[in-house]
């Protein structure tokens, strides 16, 4: 075996994939980006994703 052989993944960001849930489309406008951009910043190492960071505003505002 080579070690041309040697298959290497990359790790992916985020919560480990489901299967459920349905996926949503989300635009926001360039002020609401930054706003978004600018809470992430504020958050504890490792910062959150954009998707993420929606589900964690998400799911404080609607506890």
């Amino acid at each position: 075996m080579s070690s041309q052989d040697t298959v290497i993944t990359k790790k992916r960001k985020g919560p480990a994939p489901t299967g459920k849930g349905i996926l949503i489309g989300l635009r926001l406008q360039p002020d609401q980006l930054a706003a978004l951009d600018a809470w992430i910043a504020a958050q504890p190492d490792p910062k959150p994703s954009r998707p993420e960071a929606v589900r964690r505003l998400l799911g404080e505002k609607l506890a």
